[in-house]
Protein backbone atom coordinates (compact mmCIF):
# COMPACT_ATOMS: atom_id res chain seq x y z
CA UNK A 1 0.00 0.00 0.00
CA UNK A 2 1.45 3.29 -0.84
CA UNK A 3 1.90 6.13 1.24
CA UNK A 4 -0.91 8.06 -0.65
CA UNK A 5 -3.31 5.30 -0.22
CA UNK A 6 -2.96 5.36 3.29
CA UNK A 7 -2.92 8.87 3.87
CA UNK A 8 -6.35 9.03 1.73
CA UNK A 9 -7.81 5.79 3.73
CA UNK A 10 -6.84 7.41 6.70
CA UNK A 11 -8.47 10.80 6.15
CA UNK A 12 -11.57 8.77 5.38
CA UNK A 13 -11.38 7.04 9.11
CA UNK A 14 -11.18 10.29 10.76
CA UNK A 15 -13.92 11.99 8.28
CA UNK A 16 -16.11 8.78 9.09
CA UNK A 17 -15.36 8.62 12.80
CA UNK A 18 -16.11 12.30 12.80
CA UNK A 19 -19.44 12.45 11.35
CA UNK A 20 -20.60 9.19 13.40
CA UNK A 21 -19.75 11.30 16.63
CA UNK A 22 -21.98 14.27 15.38
CA UNK A 23 -24.56 11.97 14.35
CA UNK A 24 -25.05 10.00 17.78
CA UNK A 25 -24.44 13.75 19.55
CA UNK A 26 -25.84 16.26 17.36
CA UNK A 27 -28.26 14.63 14.38
CA UNK A 28 -30.23 12.50 16.41
CA UNK A 29 -33.76 12.97 16.09
CA UNK A 30 -34.04 13.11 20.21
CA UNK A 31 -31.77 16.15 20.01
CA UNK A 32 -32.62 17.84 16.20
CA UNK A 33 -35.74 19.06 17.17
CA UNK A 34 -35.08 20.87 21.05
CA UNK A 35 -35.60 24.00 21.50
CA UNK A 36 -32.65 26.13 23.20
CA UNK A 37 -34.73 26.03 26.41
CA UNK A 38 -34.52 22.33 26.67
CA UNK A 39 -31.34 21.74 27.23
CA UNK A 40 -30.87 23.23 30.97
CA UNK A 41 -27.21 21.54 31.99
CA UNK A 42 -26.19 23.83 29.62
CA UNK A 43 -27.81 26.76 29.39
CA UNK A 44 -28.15 27.27 33.37
CA UNK A 45 -26.33 30.24 34.68
CA UNK A 46 -25.33 31.51 31.03
CA UNK A 47 -26.19 33.54 28.87
CA UNK A 48 -28.88 33.17 26.31
CA UNK A 49 -27.53 31.52 22.68
CA UNK A 50 -28.38 30.06 19.26
CA UNK A 51 -29.62 26.60 19.18
CA UNK A 52 -26.15 25.68 17.02
CA UNK A 53 -24.27 26.94 19.87
CA UNK A 54 -26.10 25.40 22.88
CA UNK A 55 -26.17 21.74 20.75
CA UNK A 56 -22.48 21.84 20.51
CA UNK A 57 -21.65 22.75 24.25
CA UNK A 58 -24.20 19.65 24.75
CA UNK A 59 -21.65 17.61 23.16
CA UNK A 60 -18.45 18.64 24.40
CA UNK A 61 -20.78 18.00 27.74
CA UNK A 62 -21.28 14.64 27.18
CA UNK A 63 -18.12 14.39 26.18
CA UNK A 64 -16.53 15.44 29.00
CA UNK A 65 -18.83 13.41 31.60
CA UNK A 66 -18.11 10.06 29.38
CA UNK A 67 -14.68 10.36 31.09
CA UNK A 68 -13.32 9.43 33.82
CA UNK A 69 -12.29 11.90 36.13
CA UNK A 70 -10.59 12.67 39.72
CA UNK A 71 -12.91 14.58 42.05
CA UNK A 72 -9.98 17.07 43.32
CA UNK A 73 -8.80 17.99 39.75
CA UNK A 74 -12.72 18.72 38.92
CA UNK A 75 -12.75 21.36 41.98
CA UNK A 76 -9.74 22.57 41.08
CA UNK A 77 -10.65 23.01 37.03
CA UNK A 78 -13.89 24.63 38.49
CA UNK A 79 -11.99 27.33 40.75
CA UNK A 80 -9.99 28.18 38.27
CA UNK A 81 -13.84 28.28 35.77
CA UNK A 82 -14.90 30.45 38.50
CA UNK A 83 -11.57 32.90 38.41
CA UNK A 84 -12.36 32.89 34.51
CA UNK A 85 -16.31 33.89 34.85
CA UNK A 86 -17.82 30.49 34.07
CA UNK A 87 -19.92 29.46 36.63
CA UNK A 88 -22.00 26.98 34.86
CA UNK A 89 -22.72 23.83 36.77
CA UNK A 90 -22.19 22.02 33.58
CA UNK A 91 -19.00 23.98 32.81
CA UNK A 92 -16.63 21.64 34.18
CA UNK A 93 -17.59 18.83 31.71
CA UNK A 94 -17.77 20.93 28.97
CA UNK A 95 -13.84 22.42 29.36
CA UNK A 96 -13.16 18.90 29.87
CA UNK A 97 -14.82 18.02 26.27
CA UNK A 98 -13.20 20.63 24.86
CA UNK A 99 -9.65 19.54 26.21
CA UNK A 100 -10.53 15.53 24.44
CA UNK A 101 -11.19 17.88 21.31
CA UNK A 102 -8.53 20.20 20.98
CA UNK A 103 -5.90 17.17 22.02
CA UNK A 104 -7.72 15.05 18.97
CA UNK A 105 -7.50 17.77 16.33
CA UNK A 106 -3.61 18.96 16.82
CA UNK A 107 -3.41 15.48 16.73
CA UNK A 108 -5.15 14.88 13.53
CA UNK A 109 -3.02 18.06 12.29
CA UNK A 110 0.20 16.66 13.45
CA UNK A 111 -0.37 13.13 11.50
CA UNK A 112 -1.61 15.10 8.54
CA UNK A 113 1.77 17.25 8.20
CA UNK A 114 4.02 14.60 8.90
CA UNK A 115 2.39 12.21 6.20
CA UNK A 116 2.25 14.98 4.03
CA UNK A 117 6.27 16.21 4.70
CA UNK A 118 7.81 12.63 5.33
CA UNK A 119 5.18 10.27 3.41
CA UNK A 120 6.13 7.30 5.93
CA UNK A 121 3.83 6.22 8.82
CA UNK A 122 6.70 5.47 11.34
CA UNK A 123 7.42 9.13 10.95
CA UNK A 124 4.10 10.49 12.00
CA UNK A 125 4.60 9.14 15.65
CA UNK A 126 6.54 11.61 17.28
CA UNK A 127 4.54 14.53 15.69
CA UNK A 128 1.12 12.45 17.10
CA UNK A 129 2.77 12.50 20.34
CA UNK A 130 3.37 16.16 20.36
CA UNK A 131 0.15 17.20 18.76
CA UNK A 132 -1.31 14.94 21.64
CA UNK A 133 0.24 16.79 24.23
CA UNK A 134 0.26 19.96 22.84
CA UNK A 135 -3.64 19.90 21.81
CA UNK A 136 -4.31 18.68 25.63
CA UNK A 137 -2.49 21.63 27.52
CA UNK A 138 -3.38 24.40 25.06
CA UNK A 139 -7.03 24.54 27.24
CA UNK A 140 -5.18 24.88 30.11
CA UNK A 141 -3.49 27.77 29.07
CA UNK A 142 -6.45 29.58 27.56
CA UNK A 143 -8.19 29.12 30.46
CA UNK A 144 -5.29 30.96 32.69
CA UNK A 145 -4.76 33.49 30.40
CA UNK A 146 -9.03 34.33 30.64
CA UNK A 147 -8.43 34.13 33.97
CA UNK A 148 -5.75 36.40 34.53
CA UNK A 149 -7.09 39.08 31.98
CA UNK A 150 -10.51 39.01 33.90
CA UNK A 151 -8.40 39.32 37.32
CA UNK A 152 -7.30 42.70 35.74
CA UNK A 153 -10.47 43.84 34.70
CA UNK A 154 -11.85 43.63 38.23
CA UNK A 155 -8.76 44.99 39.31
CA UNK A 156 -9.31 48.17 37.38
CA UNK A 157 -13.30 48.48 37.81
CA UNK A 158 -12.64 48.52 41.81
CA UNK A 159 -11.86 51.95 42.72
CA UNK A 160 -15.27 53.45 40.55
CA UNK A 161 -17.13 50.26 42.85
CA UNK A 162 -15.59 51.41 46.02
CA UNK A 163 -17.08 54.99 45.23
CA UNK A 164 -20.04 53.66 44.21
CA UNK A 165 -20.64 52.01 47.56
CA UNK A 166 -19.23 55.00 49.44
CA UNK A 167 -22.04 57.07 47.75
CA UNK A 168 -24.23 54.39 49.22
CA UNK A 169 -23.00 54.01 52.55
CA UNK A 170 -22.88 57.51 53.19
CA UNK A 171 -26.57 58.27 51.43
CA UNK A 172 -28.13 56.01 54.82
CA UNK A 173 -28.28 52.51 52.78
CA UNK A 174 -26.79 49.01 54.02
CA UNK A 175 -24.25 47.08 52.88
CA UNK A 176 -26.70 44.76 50.92
CA UNK A 177 -28.46 47.72 49.76
CA UNK A 178 -24.66 49.01 48.94
CA UNK A 179 -23.58 46.02 47.46
CA UNK A 180 -26.74 45.65 45.10
CA UNK A 181 -26.74 49.41 43.57
CA UNK A 182 -23.20 48.73 43.07
CA UNK A 183 -23.62 45.84 40.96
CA UNK A 184 -26.48 47.94 38.73
CA UNK A 185 -24.52 51.19 38.64
CA UNK A 186 -21.00 48.50 37.32
CA UNK A 187 -23.19 46.74 34.81
CA UNK A 188 -22.46 48.98 31.70
CA UNK A 189 -18.76 50.14 32.35
CA UNK A 190 -17.34 46.95 34.32
CA UNK A 191 -19.58 44.11 33.62
CA UNK A 192 -17.17 41.61 35.15
CA UNK A 193 -17.06 43.10 38.06
CA UNK A 194 -21.10 43.93 38.06
CA UNK A 195 -21.91 39.96 37.92
CA UNK A 196 -19.16 38.96 40.94
CA UNK A 197 -21.08 41.61 43.05
CA UNK A 198 -24.30 40.61 41.94
CA UNK A 199 -23.19 36.62 42.94
CA UNK A 200 -22.11 37.92 46.79
CA UNK A 201 -25.45 40.20 47.19
CA UNK A 202 -27.55 36.57 45.98
CA UNK A 203 -25.64 34.51 48.41
CA UNK A 204 -26.36 37.48 51.10
CA UNK A 205 -29.78 36.99 50.16
CA UNK A 206 -29.36 33.33 50.32
CA UNK A 207 -28.87 33.71 54.10
CA UNK A 208 -25.08 33.06 54.01
CA UNK A 209 -23.57 34.93 56.62
CA UNK A 210 -21.93 37.89 56.04
CA UNK A 211 -18.29 37.12 56.21
CA UNK A 212 -18.42 34.03 54.81
CA UNK A 213 -20.07 35.49 51.49
CA UNK A 214 -17.15 38.35 51.77
CA UNK A 215 -14.82 35.65 52.23
CA UNK A 216 -16.01 33.51 49.53
CA UNK A 217 -16.17 36.93 47.31
CA UNK A 218 -12.28 37.14 47.66
CA UNK A 219 -11.59 33.37 47.28
CA UNK A 220 -13.53 33.78 44.08
CA UNK A 221 -11.47 36.51 41.65
CA UNK A 222 -7.70 35.27 43.20
CA UNK A 223 -6.86 38.68 42.94
CA UNK A 224 -4.64 40.20 45.78
CA UNK A 225 -6.25 43.61 45.33
CA UNK A 226 -9.87 42.11 45.98
CA UNK A 227 -9.03 40.07 48.48
CA UNK A 228 -8.04 43.55 50.64
CA UNK A 229 -11.34 44.50 49.95
CA UNK A 230 -12.94 41.79 51.45
CA UNK A 231 -10.68 41.46 54.19
CA UNK A 232 -11.46 45.22 54.84
CA UNK A 233 -15.12 44.22 54.59
CA UNK A 234 -14.92 41.73 57.33
CA UNK A 235 -12.90 43.99 59.71
CA UNK A 236 -15.12 46.62 59.33
CA UNK A 237 -17.92 44.31 60.31
CA UNK A 238 -16.18 42.63 62.61
CA UNK A 239 -15.25 45.85 64.85
CA UNK A 240 -17.72 48.04 63.75
CA UNK A 241 -15.66 50.89 62.28
CA UNK A 242 -17.53 53.52 59.91
CA UNK A 243 -17.65 51.61 56.23
CA UNK A 244 -17.23 54.80 54.39
CA UNK A 245 -14.25 56.74 55.44
CA UNK A 246 -12.14 52.98 54.94
CA UNK A 247 -13.55 52.75 51.41
CA UNK A 248 -12.42 56.04 50.77
CA UNK A 249 -9.09 55.77 52.41
CA UNK A 250 -9.35 51.99 50.22
CA UNK A 251 -10.52 54.08 46.89
CA UNK A 252 -7.78 56.66 47.01
CA UNK A 253 -4.86 53.31 47.98
CA UNK A 254 -6.06 51.75 45.03
CA UNK A 255 -5.49 54.79 42.57
CA UNK A 256 -2.27 55.44 43.53
CA UNK A 257 -1.14 51.34 42.89
CA UNK A 258 -3.00 52.03 39.38
CA UNK A 259 -1.13 55.11 38.94
CA UNK A 260 2.33 53.80 40.54
CA UNK A 261 1.69 50.72 37.97
CA UNK A 262 1.25 52.83 34.78
CA UNK A 263 4.90 54.93 35.82
CA UNK A 264 6.54 51.53 36.30
CA UNK A 265 5.41 50.38 32.98
CA UNK A 266 5.80 53.49 31.29
CA UNK A 267 9.78 53.35 32.60
CA UNK A 268 10.19 49.85 31.50
CA UNK A 269 9.34 51.03 27.75
CA UNK A 270 12.68 52.19 26.80
CA UNK A 271 14.15 49.12 27.96
CA UNK A 272 11.98 47.02 26.14
CA UNK A 273 12.53 48.96 23.35
CA UNK A 274 16.13 48.14 23.17
CA UNK A 275 15.52 45.03 21.70
CA UNK A 276 13.61 45.75 18.31
CA UNK A 277 16.18 48.65 17.42
CA UNK A 278 19.12 46.50 18.01
CA UNK A 279 18.19 43.54 15.86
CA UNK A 280 15.75 45.02 13.58
CA UNK A 281 16.09 48.71 13.52
CA UNK A 282 19.52 49.13 13.57
CA UNK A 283 20.36 46.28 10.94
CA UNK A 284 17.72 48.13 8.60
CA UNK A 285 19.63 51.68 8.92
CA UNK A 286 23.38 50.22 8.57
CA UNK A 287 21.98 48.69 5.45
CA UNK A 288 20.18 51.95 3.87
CA UNK A 289 23.10 54.47 5.11
CA UNK A 290 26.12 51.69 4.20
CA UNK A 291 24.72 49.71 1.25
CA UNK A 292 25.26 51.55 -1.88
CA UNK A 293 28.50 53.35 0.05
CA UNK A 294 29.65 49.23 0.15
CA UNK A 295 28.79 48.42 -3.16
CA UNK A 296 30.67 50.96 -4.92
CA UNK A 297 33.84 50.42 -3.15
CA UNK A 298 33.02 47.18 -4.05
CA UNK A 299 33.04 48.05 -7.92
CA UNK A 300 35.54 50.04 -7.65
CA UNK A 301 37.84 47.62 -6.17
CA UNK A 302 36.42 45.38 -8.63
CA UNK A 303 37.57 47.59 -11.62
CA UNK A 304 41.01 48.20 -10.22
CA UNK A 305 42.33 44.60 -9.24
CA UNK A 306 40.75 42.92 -12.41
CA UNK A 307 42.49 45.65 -14.89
Amino acid sequence: MSSTELLIGFFVFVITTISAAGYAFVLRPSRVHRDVDQIPAVLTMQPDMPTSEAVVLEMFRLIGEALPGNRAQAESTRQKLIAAGYRWPSAVSIFFGLRIGSALLFTVAAIWTAMLSCGTPSAALIPMICGLGFGYMIPDRVLAWMAKARAERLRKGLPAALDLMVLAVESGQGLDAAILETSRGLHVSHPDLASEFTQLQLELRANTARMDAVRNFGARTRDAELRKFSSLLIETDRFGSSLGPALRSHAKYLRTRLRQKAQENARKVSVKLIFPIFFLIFPSVILVTLGPAVILVMGQLNSIFGN
